[in-house]
């Protein structure tokens, strides 16, 4: 048998003082749960936007790119891709929300610098390379809310669990014990309460 489950009064102090640590923690689950709820619908909010930005985008974009392939060629076209300069300037850092750590992508757009000759190229190469850079920020920043919403989902599903563990198992048992051992310690008082009356009845009639 458990020793903290003995019908003492010391044990009665700690068994509430359990009981009311679990209260807390549920309280403190709760809410945390709710704020993270809220994050993650403003972030699922956010991504629905740019996907449905991001979908229009890709198809002007490649719109752009066969209007271009058609009036210079798709060996000039190619040929220009490869001098588009790789990005560098993206740098991932990381925020808190409620102890979960959300990246957060620290990302300057270039300024536009042809790499290639107006001279040789008509407009629908600059109309397919602006199209495009504009699908790289929206990628960028899609992939950083997605991320983000994925962690928050994570961690609900844990915070869940933690604050069912305590509504459901132990303020329950810490609930249940404080009963027992009130239950138990008064009827101990009754007993003792009985036998001083005897005891007192005893007396008295012995005087």
């Amino acid at each position: 048998m458990d020793p903290r489950t003995f019908p003492t009064k010391g044990n009665l102090m700690l068994a509430k003082n359990s009981l009311a640590l679990a209260r807390q923690g549920y309280e403190l689950m709760d809410k945390k749960r709710n704020i993270l709820i809220r994050e993650l619908m403003d972030l699922i909010d956010q991504a629905r936007s740019i996907q449905e930005e991001i979908d229009s985008t890709f198809t002007y974009a490649y719109q752009c790119l066969q209007k271009a392939n058609i009036e210079n060629g798709i060996s000039l076209v190619s040929q220009i891709a490869y001098t588009v300069p790789i990005e560098d300037s993206i740098v991932i850092q990381t925020r808190s929300i409620m102890g979960t750590e959300i990246p957060h992508v620290k990302y300057t757009p270039q300024t536009p610098v042809p790499t290639y000759a107006f001279s040789t190229t008509r407009e629908s190469v600059d109309r397919a390379v602006e199209a495009f850079r504009r699908v790289k920020d929206l990628t960028v920043k899609l992939s950083m809310v997605e991320n983000a919403a994925y962690r928050l989902a994570s961690n609900i599903k844990k915070t869940q669990k933690r604050a069912n563990a305590l509504q459901n198992i132990t303020i329950p048992m810490y609930t249940t014990l404080v009963h027992d051992i009130t239950n138990a310690l008064e009827e101990k008082e009754r007993e003792e309460f009985t036998r001083l009356k005897v005891i007192k009845r005893r007396k008295q009639k012995a005087g």
